[in-house]
Parts: C-alpha cells; structure tokens; sequence
C-alpha cells in the first residue's frame, strides 16, 4: 500500500493511506495522542513495575518508543510484545523523524520473531502475525498460552469502519483472558459498539477525556 507522509496538529508527524483513507495517528498530534492515551492512561495507571505490554498495531513504532521513554523514568522493567500484520520500512519510518536515537533504531532493526533487548528495561518482540488468526491458534491448537500474559494492551487498530476484522467480540473476548487480573486495555476508539463489546467480554470499562486538542473521550478497560 502506498503511504505519504504529513504533518499533525501537534508538530509531529503521521503516515496516510490513500488506499483506505486512513491516517496511522491522530491529525490532531501524533505523538500527544499516543503519549496520552497508552502511556499516561495506560502505563501510568498499572501498578506492575515489570510489566509485559501487547501492541495491537506496532505500525511505527511510536508507541514502543513513548513506552521506551517512560520506562526509564518510571523505573519499570518492560517486556514489550508488538504484533503487526503489514510491516513499515526503516525509510519509512525515518521520514517521520520521531527520534534519531539509538534506542529507536535498534527497535526497528530488531528481529522479527526473535527477543531482542533493545535497553537494560526493555525487551522487545516484534511479531509479523495476524493477531485474530494467532489467538484462534493459541485457542484451538493450544500451542501457545496467551491466557494471563499480560499486564497492559495497546489497542491501536485502525479504525473499525477500516478494518472491521480487528474489532470483534470474538477478539476482545480472546484479549480479556489474555489481560492478567487488574491489567488494562486502552483504545482511542469511544464508540459506543466497541464499549458494549468490551463490556460482553468481562471488562469494567471508563470513558476517559482524549488527548488534548485531539478526541472528546478514549476508552480504558479493566479486568478485574
């Protein structure tokens, strides 16, 4: 798919896709929204201070990076888990200029598939999978043990008129078991269809004030 760099609200930029006309952040900050709603509403609101993190979307990293940045002044010791379907380039990626550090290269030189620790607190695996059709294996296969894995998730899809598939009963009700008792789900997405689904699925679910400049309300769900 065809991708074209442009400029948010905030200074920072995003990736479009003309295909979908479909943005990879906010064009209202970029980097304001995923800082407000996975790291402050997210990593900032759970107690485990070794938590392992799931990224539904990995896209351009940016989250794993904000993540990265607050680890090392929250003092946590993070194992991150980013799975995405449709890989960016470094190219890519560069012409964002989200960071010329180390950290954030190493992020996206990092294996696909293979551990890789990228800073003393923060391991990173970066999956190229299909997360509906990985948790429909790890359920009916029993290969892999995704209940009770994790402590925090990144719900960072595209938008549910874009990619329906991503936003299914089917799916949250597979994230809730996988959500350890007290871990967190934030989404930028406040619909009312996505609220009822996590609700169905056992969540205890908060409509929470966006970013600012940016959305009305976000949602964070919680298993309890």
């Amino acid at each position: 798919m065809k991708r074209v760099v442009e400029q948010t609200a905030d200074g920072s930029a995003t990736l479009y896709v003309p295909q979908m006309d479909e943005h990879y952040h906010s064009v209202k900050g970029a980097r304001t929204e995923s800082q407000h709603i996975f790291v402050d509403m997210g990593l900032k609101a759970i107690s485990s201070q070794s938590p392992q993190i799931l990224e539904v979307g990995f896209g351009t990293g940016l989250n794993a990076l904000l993540t990265l940045e607050a680890s090392n002044l929250l003092n946590k010791q993070v194992h991150y888990t980013g799975i995405e379907l449709y890989p960016l380039t470094w190219s890519e990626i560069d012409a964002l200029g989200y960071s010329q550090s180390d950290d954030f290269r190493k992020i996206h030189n990092a294996p696909w598939g293979e551990e890789a620790i990228i800073k003393d607190n923060f391991t990173l695996i970066k999956l190229e999978a299909d997360i509906n059709e990985m948790f429909c294996e790890a359920t009916n296969n029993k290969r892999i043990d995704l209940n009770n894995r994790f402590d925090l998730i990144y719900f960072d899809a595209f938008a549910p008129e874009k990619q329906p598939e991503m936003w299914s009963q089917e799916l949250f009700n597979a994230l809730y078991k996988a959500l350890r008792v007290k871990g967190i789900l934030t989404t930028y997405c406040a619909k009312g269809v996505v609220r009822r689904m996590l609700q169905a699925a056992g969540f205890v679910v908060e409509r929470l004030p966006g970013p600012p400049g940016g959305k009305r309300e976000i949602l964070r769900a919680t298993k309890f």
